[in-house]
Formats: C-alpha cells, sequence, structure tokens
C-alpha cells in the first residue's frame, strides 16, 4: 500500500462526497466504528484547526493529511494524501494509512449503498500467540477469491457461509458485502491483518469491521457473538 497517497473513486458527484466530509452526523456513518468517544473524536480529526478550500474540493485536517475531490466520469476520486506522523504518533504511521484506507471504502460504501440508513458496528482486534495468518485462521483462499466486484460465496472454518460481492481487497485487507448483514440490500465486513509494528505490538495482530443496517437485536448480536468468538479464539486482546 501506497504510504502517502489513498484513493477511491465513488459513484457519486463531488458535493455529496464532500457532504460526507463535512457533516458529523454523515461522518458518523463511515469514519470508524461505533464506539464511546466517536463524536469528540470526530469533532478533534474533521473540524479542529482543519482548511476547506472554497470550491468545496479541498479539506487539510490538523495532521497535514489532505483531501481531494476530483471529478470523474463515473463519480467523484476521493484522493488521501497522508502527513507526517510526528511525537507520540509516530509510531502508529502505518496504522493511521491502514485505518485511513478502510474508512475510505467504508464512506464509499454507506453513500453507494445505504446514504440514509443508519449503521451499527461490530468492532474487534487482537494479536495471533502462534503468528496465525488471519487468511488461514478464516479459512479463506485469497488468491481463489473473484475481483472486487464480482459475486463470491465462502464458508468459514467457524461454519458461517458469507455471499455477496468483493467490495475491495489490497495486500493487508479485505472487504466484502455480506446479504445476511442488512434487512435490505447488504452490509459491509472488513478484514485486515496487522504486521508486528515497534512500540505497538509484537505479534501480527487482526481487525474485523463488521457494518449492518437494518437489523434486530437477535440477528446483530448473533454477528457479533461469532466474530467475537472468532477473535477470542485466534487473535485474543494483548
Amino acid at each position: 500500500m501506497d504510504t502517502n497517497q489513498l484513493s477511491v473513486l465513488v459513484n457519486a458527484d463531488a458535493e455529496q462526497v464532500w457532504l460526507m466530509l463535512r457533516e458529523p452526523a454523515r461522518i458518523a456513518q463511515w469514519h470508524g466504528w461505533q464506539m464511546d468517544g466517536l463524536d469528540a473524536e470526530i469533532q478533534q480529526i474533521y473540524y479542529d484547526n482543519v482548511s476547506e478550500s472554497a470550491d468545496h474540493l479541498r479539506l487539510e485536517l490538523d495532521m497535514g493529511d489532505v483531501f481531494t475531490l476530483t471529478p470523474h466520469p463515473d463519480g467523484t476520486l476521493l484522493s488521501l494524501t497522508r502527513g507526517v506522523a510526528t511525537g507520540e504518533w509516530a509510531k502508529y504511521d502505518a496504522d493511521i494509512t491502514e485505518g485511513w484506507s478502510m474508512f475510505m471504502q467504508q464512506l464509499r460504501f454507506a453513500l453507494e449503498r445505504h446514504p440514509h440508513t443508519p449503521r451499527r458496528t461490530i468492532y474487534s482486534d487482537g494479536t495471533s500467540t502462534n503468528h496465525t495468518s488471519l487468511w488461514d485462521a478464516l479459512g479463506i483462499d485469497t488468491g481463489w477469491l473473484p475481483d472486487p466486484g464480482e459475486a463470491y460465496e465462502v464458508t468459514l472454518t467457524t461454519g458461517a457461509t458469507l455471499a455477496g460481492k468483493v467490495w475491495y481487497r489490497t495486500g493487508t485487507q479485505l472487504g466484502l458485502t455480506v446479504a445476511d448483514y442488512a434487512e435490505h440490500g447488504d452490509g459491509l465486513l472488513v478484514l485486515a491483518e496487522q504486521a508486528p509494528l515497534d512500540g505497538v505490538r509484537d505479534r501480527p495482530g487482526a481487525l474485523v469491521i463488521a457494518s449492518t443496517y437494518g437489523l434486530g437485536a437477535a440477528d446483530f448480536e448473533a454477528i457479533g457473538s461469532h466474530w467475537d468468538g472468532f477473535m477470542e479464539t485466534h487473535f485474543p486482546e494483548d
């Protein structure tokens, strides 16, 4: 992954993409995951000491990260040029870049698939005590997965079967739409491998974010229990 430049093509005009970057309620539908303190994090990142262009095509954040919007025949190319992390943040720079990559894909998904439906998220992360690959632990052969935009179906080592379309993939991340994660349409599952990181973790890690839409309490809790159980088995918290 290019550690300086990230981009995603969103099937929406620049005005709609800009609103996803500038309205707190909309940001909360794609940035990170639901947690205590999300509103404060959104305020700090997107509103404290930021600079936006008059044409609504450029947004510079406090730490030097810059979003640019470029109108495109197929929508809007949303790009992020990473700033240089300093001080305590420097050791987290690789993780921050990985985070931005998945959040930008979550923005695209929210705007293209669920622009008016609130999300409910499930999040879990941890590290492997025996250096297990996330893909091996799940039973996913990424080399045999279809290309982004194509249909897939996979049965995990947990016994669960996922079906939908491949949303995106990078060297360390896999985004899958999942039909069972939404009452109408589909939800989004982001799976990410995390390499050992000096001063942060000394073993390989993994991260799961499931964005669900319109599910009842029982279905939502079942998905959460599934991923909590998987992570506790293979990637327990430090």
